[in-house]
């Protein structure tokens, strides 16, 4: 079955405004508001989890302090926050709880399975409940700091600390019937902690940790089909690191975001240049000390660090790379009272949303959004979809505002345009049969298409599996 990988839509006058992040250019009314309710969860939340749905839901799982420590996931469907199934669905109690969505749009949770003996477990929502994939507790020894990514393909990966292996760094993969690991099982040169696993765009497992065989700074490694390798030096950090967040650009190039001890425990960011890592900007570039850091990119390309702001009395702050600088997203300090468990994701219109433990609401999960106030009117961009995707046939195409200059082009990197069509009525029919297959590979707010000679980035505006793209 054929992807639908890109499709380059000059639909004018819209394509000067969607290019960047709404909140880019956004007037100085826009503030950070609470979604739904403040402390919505029944208890005390621990390991704030956030990701959209493929609608644009946002979910949050947590170990729930109101369900005997068990996991619990909970969606906001724009009015409220509702339950997923059934709060505290896990056996016993649960730990390090990770929150992904598949390509095919089911929410996964992995996490530190108590009555496993502390092993790792992977549960999904199947639409009424939660279920095991594969079996409870598959992992070799106790799994500590599960992380869940998803490979293009739609496998389940899981990095954690395995202590069966001396509590270095192991991860599974779930083949349909089976957990496998990946490579050989504590891979890493001693002790991985904090880690976060993401896959690049050609589906290439990649694992950032605190690494304890290199002084406690930060080790990146991937799986290059054989053997786990170093992505550059080992250690690279200037000093030791913590809470660290791993994650890939809309480029493709791998960014990781820490704690930095060698710069004052403030945050600082790493790119993955091909050679080495280099500093996003100036390393330690947060106010004052911050934990709980989370990288995310915006639609624009440019990535953001939502964290435990120690300058700002422990408060949740997010900034932004804008190419020059790092720049605060809003007003710094912006949650009610100190947070914990920080986890940042952007809406399918681009607005960057914060989940944490929430001590202004007595320790009860909170989400926040940057957003226009109540009365307040976003500016408008024309609406877009594209449908079905993936599709093999035909796609639609449907859009609000039409001109003498509306055109639909799909083109290759190299500018050869392999469908052009005028827009002429709301609602358009495409064959596209005659292209050639390609991969998709799909990550948290950004999309990658690989067809031969082609790489173009998707802007996130209108649907998560539907996109627009401006080519280049």
């Amino acid at each position: 079955m054929k992807n639908l990988f890109y499709i380059l839509m000059f639909i004018f006058p819209v394509v000067a405004a969607a290019q960047q992040s709404w909140y880019n250019s956004s007037p100085s009314y826009a503030a950070w508001m609470n979604v739904g309710n403040a402390g919505f969860s029944a208890g005390d939340a621990y390991n704030t989890s956030l990701a959209f749905s493929l609608s644009g839901e946002p979910y949050v799982a947590y170990s729930d302090v109101g369900n005997s420590y068990k996991a619990t996931v909970m969606k906001f469907n724009g009015t409220s926050w509702i339950i997923v199934g059934n709060a505290g669905f896990s056996a016993s109690e649960a730990a390090g709880t990770s929150l992904a969505f598949s390509p095919s749009g089911i929410p996964y949770v992995a996490y530190y399975d108590a009555g496993s003996s502390g092993k790792a477990t992977v549960m999904k929502y199947d639409g009424t409940n939660w279920v095991n994939v594969g079996n409870t507790g598959f992992s070799l020894g106790s799994a500590g700091g599960t992380s869940l990514a998803f490979s293009p393909s739609g496998e389940p990966y899981v990095a954690y600390t395995d202590g069966l292996n001396y509590s270095k760094a192991t991860v599974m993969k779930f083949d349909g019937t089976t957990w496998l690991t990946v490579g050989n099982a504590g891979f890493s040169a001693g002790e991985a902690d904090s880690k976060s696993i993401a896959l690049s765009p050609s589906g290439q497992p990649y694992v950032a940790y605190v690494d304890r065989g290199n002084s406690q700074k930060a080790t990146v490694m991937k799986f290059d089909g054989s053997n786990w390798v170093n992505v550059g030096n080992a250690g690279f950090s200037a000093g030791q690191a913590d809470y660290i967040s791993l994650t890939f650009s809309p480029f493709g190039a791998p960014y990781i975001a820490y704690q930095d001890y060698g710069n004052s425990k403030k945050a600082t960011v790493k790119k993955f240049d091909g050679t080495n890592w280099v500093n996003v900007g100036n390393a330690g570039f947060s106010a004052g000390e911050e934990g709980f850091t989370s990288l995310a990119f915006d639609q624009s390309g440019e990535p953001n660090v939502a964290y435990n702001d120690i300058g700002h009395s422990g408060k949740a702050t997010v900034m932004k790379f804008n190419g020059t600088n790092w720049v605060n997203v809003g007003t710094p300090g912006f949650s009610a009272g100190v947070v914990q468990y920080t986890s940042l994701a952007f809406s399918l219109s681009g607005q960057p949303y914060v989940a944490y433990k929430d001590f202004g609401n007595s320790g009860k999960a909170t989400v926040m959004k940057y957003d226009y106030p109540t009365g307040i009117i976003e500016p408008q961009h024309s609406q877009i979809s594209v449908y079905p995707n993936p599709a093999s046939t035909q796609i639609t195409i449907e859009t609000s505002t039409i001109t003498s200059q509306s055109q639909l082009s799909i083109s290759n990197l190299g500018g050869q345009q392999l469908i052009t069509r005028q827009i002429t009525l709301p609602k358009t029919q495409v064959d596209i049969s005659t292209l050639p297959q390609g991969v998709w590979s799909n990550g948290t707010v950004d999309c990658f298409i690989e067809r031969n000679d082609l790489w173009v980035k998707f802007y996130l505006l209108y649907g998560r599996q539907y996109r627009i793209c401006w080519g280049y």
